[in-house]
């Protein structure tokens, strides 16, 4: 038998008690691990140090706080000024080695910006827009220069361009040499030089498909500054509008064998076509009739096409084939909310194999309302009207309506319902379309303003907007 003096039956009673308190709400668990990590690594040490002078190696390594990951260096890093041969990145742990292989230039500041190719281990933060500096002479620039891009055509920026600044140039520069400095874009497409020289520069910015950082192509964003510019400490941000001379041609295989669409039309001996209102039967009232053809066109015979109303009177028309020869389209007055009929005779029309359409079609459609359309008011505030407004309405990639403000106030009561991006197209020769620029003659393209909201149109309703240019 055990027994327990007055002392100890005390501290057992009170252990008791404090079980009697707490075991009413007394849970299991397990430990936390704490916080999420959300900070990117951070530099601990440089060797050599960021902005050392007279740096005459070819060796620099960077030490972290913790385990680094490297992503996609040869995209992200950039060295200015440009080098000829990339440097070899390569991480292992913390740290971070980086071997330079172009001879450095003399008494001439370097900056190596790492874009978002560094990242910790664990949880993938970012050490964003992580630069190191260093000069082969006796100090560091520290000049900058700062500008945005913008599509001209668009008002949108694009942030694969890249942005290009040379010493000296003449008028080959910039389609045969490469840049001394180069920058990327950001989200919003700005970008920024920094550990610049003082100067005069000469800025342009493309889109290099080819990776050579020239300008080689008409299909090519591109984007120059009249006059040269100058590196400093303050300064108003450069705008730099960017334009194509054409658009970008699809790839094509360069294979013989004849298209599945020809060889089954050769089988069938038929060349076949559709027209733009078959899926919905209905035709927009503001649009021409359009045929699609599945092989470039040779000829047409206007004489076997008849457009006509459901008594079979004729309707006088214009037709005309574009570029490509595989779309013919008829422009005639129409009628809303009413019948019509198309008919095409037999070799109305012929591609360039031959083929011809094999029987006599007939097609009804209706045209579309005015009830289909909405009614569209804008009210102008600070519209500058010497500057020749276009307004476009955009769907998509397309235009869907474009016409000149000549007011305050603009009004269409016939605007298809949709929700449309709003641009004001400057339009410098008032010819009513975009037009780009050219870099030989100088001349810089015109330009669009995108504006932030969009605009919504329903059918039968009135839509009502204010807008002020000044925001």
């Amino acid at each position: 038998m055990v027994k327990y003096g007055f002392s100890a039956l005390a501290v057992l009673a009170g252990y008791a008690l404090l079980a009697l308190i707490t075991g009413g709400c007394a849970q299991m668990g397990y430990p936390t691990g704490g916080p999420k990590d959300s900070l990117p690594p951070v530099l601990i040490k440089a060797t050599p140090e960021i902005n050392t002078v007279n740096f005459s190696g070819n060796k620099i390594t960077l030490q972290f706080n913790e385990y680094i990951d490297i992503q996609n260096i040869q995209d992200n890093l950039l060295v200015s000024p440009l080098a000829k041969k990339n440097p070899n990145v390569s991480g292992n742990l913390k740290t971070l080695v980086i071997k330079l292989r172009d001879t450095l230039k003399q008494n001439t500041t370097y900056t190596l910006q790492f874009g978002n190719a560094i990242k910790d281990v664990n949880e993938g933060n970012v050490l964003k827009n992580f630069s190191f500096a260093f000069s082969t002479g006796n100090h560091v620039d520290s000049l900058f220069l700062s500008g945005k891009v913008t599509l001209a055509q668009t008002g949108k920026t694009d942030s694969s361009l890249v942005v290009l600044l040379y010493k000296n140039i003449n008028d080959s520069t910039v389609y045969k040499e490469r840049p001394d400095y180069i920058a990327k874009l950001n989200g919003k497409g700005e970008f920024h030089f920094q550990n610049l020289p003082e100067g005069s520069f000469y800025l342009f910015a493309l889109k290099d498909n080819d990776g050579g950082k020239t300008y080689n192509s008409a299909s090519e964003l591109f984007a120059f500054a009249n006059q040269s510019v100058e590196s400093g400490t303050t300064g108003a941000p450069v705008h730099l509008y960017a334009y194509a001379l054409e658009k970008e041609k699809p790839s094509s295989s360069r294979s013989t064998t004849v298209p599945t669409s020809s060889r089954r039309n050769q089988a069938e001996k038929t060349l076949k076509f559709t027209p733009n209102f078959l899926s919905s039967n209905k035709q927009d009232l503001l649009k021409t009739l359009d045929l699609t053809f599945s092989s470039k066109l040779k000829r047409f015979d206007s004489t076997k096409i008849l457009i006509a109303d459901t008594n079979y009177h004729p309707l006088p028309y214009t037709a005309t084939m574009d570029s490509t020869g595989s779309l013919i389209s008829f422009k005639l007055s129409w009628t809303p909310n009413k019948d019509y009929i198309l008919l095409t005779q037999e070799a109305a029309f012929e591609d360039s194999m031959g083929l011809k359409n094999i029987k006599n079609d007939t097609f009804r459609f209706k045209t579309l309302s005015k009830e289909d359309y909405g009614a569209v008011q804008l009210r102008f505030q600070n519209l500058d009207l010497s500057q020749n407004p276009v307004l476009q309405l955009v769907l998509g990639e397309e235009i869907k309506l474009s016409q000149a403000i000549n007011g305050s106030t603009w009004q269409n009561n016939m605007v298809p319902p949709g929700d449309y991006e709003i641009r004001i197209l400057k339009d410098r020769n008032q010819n009513g379309k975009w037009d780009a620029g050219n870099y030989t003659l100088k001349l810089q393209p015109e330009i669009a303003i995108a504006l932030p909201q969009k605009l919504t149109v329903k059918a039968n309703w009135d839509n009502e907007r204010d807008i002020d240019m000044a925001n």
